[in-house]
């Protein structure tokens, strides 16, 4: 199956970005990636964990997210206190700064 200009209908080769034809960009190769993509195997993601540590963590959010259900409790039995907010703020901001690898061994299972 074959690719072709969206504007005059030359046939292109797969990896050509602009039609040698009418001269019309076609395609324009990107390395984006979406940061918000799961990044374990489980469907964990740093990014989102880390949000959650920061803007949730009074009630033990993040610890939810990432599997600590007893830990999760925990914080949200003692949010009252306002030390879960702390506590939350600072796993956040280690979470984002945390390598993918670490935090695929770490939480990925």
């Amino acid at each position: 199956m074959g690719k072709y200009c969206t504007n005059c209908g030359a046939e292109l080769n797969e990896n050509q970005e602009v039609c040698l034809n009418c001269g019309v960009i076609v395609q324009r190769k990107t390395d984006y990636r979406d940061p918000f993509a799961p990044t374990t195997a489980n469907g964990k993601n740093k990014y989102i964990a880390g949000l959650f540590g920061i803007f949730l963590g009074i009630f033990g959010v993040h610890k939810f997210y990432l599997g600590q259900t007893g830990t999760g409790i925990l914080y949200a039995f003692f949010f009252w206190t306002g030390i879960p907010a702390i506590i939350g703020l600072v796993e956040g901001i280690l979470l984002l700064a945390m390598p993918d690898e670490e935090f695929n061994k770490r939480y990925g299972h």
